[in-house]
């Protein structure tokens, strides 16, 4: 079945979890993105997309979120981008094995448009454009933007994908946090009319401040949007600092009773961001089916 008939008409998709988190866990350094380990460690990249394919996983993410040129200019892999873009897919997979989509995720740039920034609307469309394509060549089922709080960034995120694989679906995430808004001021229901308007395949919230407010927010979107196949992929509860280390407080158990009820909102997709662990995407998985 292909992704977007499962995504309209199949049984629920659980998503996999956090990426960054687990490679810490692993050894990966502290300001070391996660992409450098896509060639310098593939094992250990594949070892964690297994987990999650083990622990019930559908769909799961390429380990790609910092993957644009801009990013990962300051990991000194910017003329690389094709290439790790690339390789992030082959390993995810191989990975999944025929036993869950692959889903190529793009993140935000990390850097402001103007005019609050200094880089162009048209610069970010190429930038992400460069991105998608490396994925798109590389076989990824969908292009899966995520964790955006601009919405003249998703513009051109959504613009970039479209440029290089128009045929792929496309699906968009925004971040929202304790104030009911994304760091830049969007409430969700703009955000689900925006994206309505840009006829993306499916839409919702992921990372986020407390799964309390993912849930709102997801509300929110439906209510604006109803129909539109929802994603929610929140974090572990809410982040503390225990001993130089961050922890999230939101246990397997917290986040399926969670699931369900993203569920019972009209989520199509539901899986775990920051914090999460093939423990919580299990406990999801079997809360869901």
């Amino acid at each position: 079945m292909d992704f977007l008939t499962r995504l309209k008409d199949g049984p629920v998709l659980v998503a996999d979890g956090a990426m960054g988190t687990m490679l810490q866990a692993a050894g990966l350094p502290v300001g070391t993105p996660g992409e450098a380990w896509v060639l310098e460690r593939p094992e250990v990249v594949a070892d964690v997309h297994r987990a999650y394919v083990e622990a019930g996983a559908d769909l799961i993410l390429t380990c790609t979120f910092g993957g644009t040129r801009a990013r990962l200019s300051h990991a000194g892999l910017a003329d690389r981008v094709a290439e790790v873009n690339r390789r992030a897919v082959e390993i995810a997979r191989e990975a999944a094995a025929d036993r869950a989509y692959v889903a190529g995720d793009i993140g935000p740039l990390g850097e402001l448009l103007v005019p609050l920034g200094k880089r162009t609307y048209e610069e970010a469309v190429a930038l992400f454009a460069e991105q998608a394509a490396g994925l798109a060549e590389a076989g990824v089922d969908l292009l899966y933007i995520e964790t955006m709080s601009s919405l003249d960034e998703v513009r051109a995120a959504v613009e970039g994908a479209r440029r290089v694989a128009p045929d792929l679906p496309l699906t968009v995430t925004l971040s929202f946090d304790a104030k009911g808004r994304t760091n830049m001021g969007v409430r969700p229901e703009q955000a689900a009319q925006v994206l309505a308007e840009l006829r993306v395949d499916g839409f919702g919230a992921n990372c986020g401040a407390s799964l309390e407010m993912t849930e709102e927010a997801v509300c929110r979107m439906r209510e604006a949007a109803p129909g539109v196949p929802l994603i929610v992929k929140p974090n572990a509860g809410l982040p503390r600092m225990v001993e130089d280390e961050v922890l999230y407080d939101g246990t397997p158990e917290v986040m399926a009773e969670y699931a369900r009820r993203f569920v019972d909102l009209g989520a199509r997709v539901v899986g775990g961001c920051c914090g999460s662990t093939p423990a919580h995407i299990e406990a999801i998985a079997r809360a869901v089916r």
